[in-house]
């Protein structure tokens, strides 16, 4: 994948993970932590201030530090899957 297209996917996806969480903040059908979560760990790869951002959320709410690994696994799995990378067992 060109490095331009997958940089630009990655802020198209990352974002709208962002907008989710946001709407999902104030939908009680969305779980608009977890989409925020998600978001972040995407726009972290391709920014330093998000990655700055989990990590202070994870030394201050320690018990968010596992949603945020969830969020992290589901990123690049999905990261993975679109990239049209096969998963290894």
């Amino acid at each position: 994948m060109n490095s331009i297209a997958k940089r630009v996917l990655v802020e198209v996806v990352g974002w709208s993970f962002i907008v989710l969480g946001i709407v999902g903040l104030f939908l009680p059908v969305l779980q608009g932590v977890l989409f925020l979560l998600i978001g972040l760990t995407i726009l972290s790869t391709e920014y330093v201030w998000a990655h700055r951002l989990l990590r202070k959320l994870r030394d201050r709410f320690p018990r968010l530090s596992e949603k945020v690994e969830l969020a992290s696994r589901k990123a690049s799995d999905w990261l993975r899957r679109m990239a049209g990378h096969r998963e290894v067992d």
